[in-house]
């Protein structure tokens, strides 16, 4: 059953801090290619050296936020007091991901053995949100209303569910887990390439709004450039008021004010109810098996965990690790597998506080073997020919995800976003993060694909207080009641087939982590009927895909995976995306 905080569930706490300051001795810190776009083939069998350490290990997007979180597992604290720590640290370093505006999801694994915990802190749809609201009077979706205005955001979750982690698992009080944050952005940072490159690329979608330009751009209007110090005044002092008045510091008093009066202004429908009634929900996280691993991932209202599984039980059926890893073999039947569970997404999946959604049914190894069955080992089924299957028993390129181990073994795995690149756009005036614009994962109108192309249906509408759909798929593979492998990734669409792929390279090929994380990756979602793939890919196997009837298409970075393995003995590795500039893994 789920439960929430107005249940004030008993707190049980991973284990605690050691107080002694233990000497830190760095682990390789994974420099990654700066390059805005992955352009660089990463040739297949090219092997990549993990960092590893043997007390802590930490995978972040951003170098900073690594450090901040590295220092409180070095001085004791647990792998939930560290994660907590680089989601806020990611909020002020990371902007157009990293967010107090938005929401995600938290897997929980601690190292005893017991059973892995979800924290669902996902957004919500306003009050006033109506199945129809981003449609015109002919009923035909208004593009982008879902997308760039007021109307796009849902209840941010991100503050209510760190805290919740926080209270349940962790040993640190909430102000020192913010305090590194709160540093960061009084006193700034030196902005890297990306992070001006992001601004220039987004500069007319956020200039738009005058609080997004004073608050990301310089007085001139121009974009902050690489090496300069980079401050946040205003996002200071909202994280300040949260470090002092908790979870009542962002959801009531003068941030809460000031949301609802940036919604008044522009024909917003968060209010100061839908604020303080916001709640994160404690989840059963979906469970598979994959060759002998058991598999955790997120449960609904994420679609990632039930579809992670799915794939994997149709491809339990094939020799993927005789085949080759990326051969046309593996792609085709990996792609194959993909359009069914994109296709049963399209149908089934939604918010369980809403909708049935039948799980148990969706996840089942017989129903894998019924799909396998339509499966042609030498041609490729057109999507027209597919469409949601008869399961059993009814049930933004730019996220966020990081992944923390500490020396108990205790593992986090943590997915959060605001959509887009920068969201909505909109800047908060007064209080300096930007809003989500979560909406459009909905189903704008049921059949009508939103911005990543995904198809969704009755499942997925709008009504009042329901979370949406999402693809993050934040995952922990164990093996014998041991905390194997932590991982999961941005992406959009892509969360899904990319958080697959580093489970796959790990168990069928034998891969280290790094080079699991750093090998070419392949996409296929149902619709548009295509695989999409990294450069990498041999010529030769394009052409033996293409000779099976599969349309190909070479595509640009798909995720910015971070991930730790845990060895038999032990010791950690951690793998950081270098298709992510800012991305590290540091251990001690």
């Amino acid at each position: 059953m789920d439960r929430g905080l107005h249940q004030q569930p008993r707190k049980t706490r991973l284990t605690g801090r050691s107080g002694a300051l233990r000497a830190l001795t760095l682990s390789l810190c994974l420099s990654t290619l700066a390059m805005p776009v992955f352009s660089q083939a990463i040739l297949e069998g090219e092997r990549f050296h993990p960092a590893s350490a043997s007390h802590g290990m930490v995978a972040t997007s951003h170098t900073l936020a690594t450090e901040v979180a590295l220092k409180v597992l070095e001085n004791g604290g647990n792998a939930v007091d560290a994660a907590v720590t680089a989601g806020f640290a990611l909020a002020v370093t990371q902007p157009r991901s990293g967010n107090i505006g938005g929401g995600g999801f938290m897997l929980i694994s601690k190292g005893d053995g017991s059973e892995p915990e979800a924290i669902d802190y996902r957004e919500k749809a306003p009050t006033g949100a109506t199945e129809t609201m981003y449609q015109d009077e002919s009923g035909e979706v208004v593009k982008n209303r879902s997308r760039f205005t007021h109307l796009a955001a849902g209840v941010p979750g991100t503050v209510a569910g760190l805290a919740m982690a926080l209270d349940r698992h962790g040993t640190l009080p909430l102000k020192q887990a913010l305090a590194p944050a709160i540093k960061l952005a009084k006193d700034g940072f030196i902005v890297p390439q990306r992070f001006s490159e992001g601004l220039e690329q987004a500069r007319e979608r956020l200039q738009r709004w005058p609080a997004t330009q004073a608050t990301f751009y310089k007085e001139d209007g121009s974009a902050w450039q690489a090496g300069e110090r980079f401050r946040q005044p205003e996002l200071a002092a909202t994280l300040q008021r949260i470090a002092d008045e908790g979870v009542k510091g962002f959801y009531q008093g003068e941030t809460a004010q000031l949301i609802v009066e940036e919604m008044e202004r522009h024909g917003g429908l968060i209010t100061q109810q839908d604020l303080e009634g916001y709640q994160p929900v404690v989840r059963a996280p979906v469970h598979g098996s994959y060759r002998g691993y058991d598999i955790f991932s997120m449960s609904p209202p994420s679609s990632g965990g039930t579809h992670i599984v799915q794939i994997l039980n149709i491809l339990e059926g094939y020799p993927i690790s005789e085949l080759g890893h990326n051969s046309a073999d593996t792609i085709h039947y990996m792609a194959e597998a993909m359009k069914l569970a994109y296709a049963d997404r399209s149908e089934y999946l939604g918010d369980t506080d809403y909708v049935d959604v039948p799980l148990k049914g969706l996840t089942s190894k017989l129903y894998a073997e019924e799909l396998r069955q339509d499966i042609k080992p030498d041609k490729a089924r057109p999507a027209g020919e597919i469409g949601p299957g008869q399961p059993p028993g009814y049930e933004s390129p730019e996220t966020t995800h990081f992944s923390v181990v500490d020396k108990w073994g205790n593992a986090v795995s943590n997915t959060y976003t605001i959509n887009f690149s920068y969201g909505s756009g909109i800047t908060v005036q007064g209080a300096g993060f930007l809003l989500n614009n979560e909406m459009d994962d909905f189903s704008a109108k049921p059949g009508v694909p939103n911005a990543y192309g995904l198809i969704g249906g009755e499942a997925n509408k709008v009504e009042p207080g329901k979370r949406m759909l999402s693809s993050m798929s934040p995952t922990i593979v164990r093996k014998d009641d041991r905390n194997f492998l932590v991982t999961g990734s941005p992406g959009g669409s892509r969360i899904i087939t990319t958080t697959l792929q580093v489970i796959m390279n790990v168990i069928d090929h034998d891969m280290n982590i790094q080079t699991a994380v750093s090998a070419p990756r392949i996409h296929h979602q149902w619709l548009p009927d295509e695989i999409r793939i990294e450069q990498g890919i041999s010529p030769d196997t394009i052409r033996l895909l293409e000779n099976r009837g599969h349309k190909v298409v070479t595509n640009s970075a798909m995720g910015a995976i971070q991930s730790i393995m845990i060895g038999e003995d032990g010791t950690l590795y951690g793998g950081a995306d270098p298709r992510r500039s800012t991305s590290s893994a540091m251990g001690y």
